[in-house]
């Protein structure tokens, strides 16, 4: 075999060797090194260069890049959430919408609507699900509604559509391509809300299937068990806030991140929307302090996995397999918007991070991409919603974690978050796109 054909064989096993090993447990901090190193040897470098010159100019250059965005919206998100904040404007969205026991879809369909709410805000989806978590077991238990079905109703409302879809929200995979090319928040907004709508689509139905299944079935509320009890403690019992007055913070850090004339940087905007949450609920942190050194512990975890998923990418791109596969993604016969989006499904899936796997690609391939022609917009929009498909596969740290604070297992609910996620994320694009292809 020649050398091109070895160093994609030596891509493939070290694929292989990510995905095989996280699903058993091996943390991605200790795999994307390792699996540097394999591709490294397939392609005849020098494993230390690699790792000292491609790796980490990956890893640090995402740092360099994301950190402080990261920092900010961990930040605000903590400060909502000791603050009551969070949990005010999440009580009242049940009470508005209401729901109980003979109206089962209703709650699903309405509690969905409280991390939505939150997140398009700027609260962080690894915060959201503790302050959420509490709220939706009392919801459950009342309606008797199997809790496995929590999982579905908070990955519709936390991920999916704020994540990656609705135009202007202020989370981290809509950010990154701001970074990257002329683009904004809002990029393509009429393709984000014609994915949304498809993705809402979709969970209702599929929400409407599981409520006729589990009454057809017998089934009903079970307290879930392991980490998700301990969770059950931490909802506070004292008051919180007027809804009206929680809602300010979140709405300044969409109005500064978005609306022309006062728009600034998303670091300002979250910058501003802690300080508004500090000055309103002052008298309710029980130490300031203590808020802003949990909120910056906070970030550690998710900016360092997210910085070794890309520092993978940077060392597979330095390999003679990487210009391998990127002529042929160039060369298929479609429109260049379906492989870019192919290509961000593949390395999402494959880094288990929406995140990871679009920092891959925004510092490999999109720059060929978009010296192709394509609008920034377009590319912005497609390769954000791509990433927010496969990322949840088994072994995405996110995944993981709200399972396990949920006190649920991939048996019991993993169904739902690869439907309601996956499944309708990918019938999104297959719609979204054709419709972007003709309007840019």
């Amino acid at each position: 075999m020649d050398a091109g054909t070895v160093s994609t064989l030596g891509i493939l096993v070290s694929l292989a060797f990510i995905i095989t090993l996280a699903l058993r447990g091996w943390h991605i901090i200790v795999l994307a090194p390792l699996a540097a190193i394999i591709a490294a040897s397939f392609s005849g470098l020098n494993v230390l260069d690699t790792l000292t010159g491609p790796y980490m100019t990956g890893f640090t250059n995402y740092a360099r890049r994301f950190y402080l965005i990261f920092l900010m919206g961990t930040l605000f998100g903590k400060f909502m959430e000791d603050s009551g904040a969070a949990r005010s404007i999440a009580h009242a969205i049940m009470r508005v919408i209401g729901g109980g026991s003979d109206k089962p879809l209703r709650v699903l369909v309405a509690f969905a609507l409280v991390p939505m709410a939150l997140t398009y805000g700027g609260v962080s989806l690894f915060v959201v699900i503790f302050t959420v978590l509490p709220i939706a077991r009392h919801l459950w238990q009342e309606a008797d509604i199997p809790w496995h079905l929590f999982m579905l109703s908070f990955v519709f409302g936390a991920a999916s559509m704020t994540m990656t879809m609705i135009p202007g929200t202020p989370q981290i995979q809509n950010i990154m391509p701001t970074r990257y090319m002329n683009s904004t928040p809002a990029s393509a907004p009429l393709l984000g809300l014609l994915g949304a709508a498809v993705v809402f689509t979709l969970n209702v139905l599929y929400m409407r299937y599981c409520v006729a299944k589990f009454k057809r079935e017998g089934e009903h509320f079970e307290p879930p068990t392991g980490a998700g009890v301990i969770t059950e403690a931490t909802e506070s019992t004292g008051t919180t806030p007027n809804v009206w007055l929680s809602l300010v913070p979140m709405v300044l850090v969409v109005v500064f991140l978005n609306v022309p004339g006062v728009k600034v940087d998303v670091i300002y905007a979250l910058g501003i929307g802690v300080l508004a949450a500090m000055a309103l609920f002052w008298k309710r942190y029980t130490s300031v302090v203590d808020t802003l050194r949990k909120g910056a512990v906070n970030t550690v975890v998710p900016i360092v996995n997210t910085c070794a998923d890309v520092g993978y990418g940077m060392a597979i791109a330095a390999t003679a397999g990487f210009k391998v596969v990127s002529a042929w993604l160039l060369t298929l016969p479609m429109h260049p918007i379906i492989s870019l989006s192919i290509a961000t499904n593949i390395m999402a899936a494959i880094t288990g991070s929406a995140s990871g796997g679009l920092g891959i690609v925004l510092e490999t391939l999109a720059p060929k991409y978009l010296a192709l022609g394509l609008s920034p917009d377009l590319v912005h929009r497609i390769v954000v919603m791509s990433s927010g498909c496969f990322d949840a596969m088994p072994h995405n740290g996110a995944v993981i974690t709200m399972l396990a604070v949920a006190g649920l297992t991939h048996r019991q609910a993993y169904k739902h978050i690869f439907i309601g996620h996956v499944l309708a994320t990918i019938v999104a694009l297959l719609i979204v796109i054709p419709l972007g292809i003709l309007l840019y």
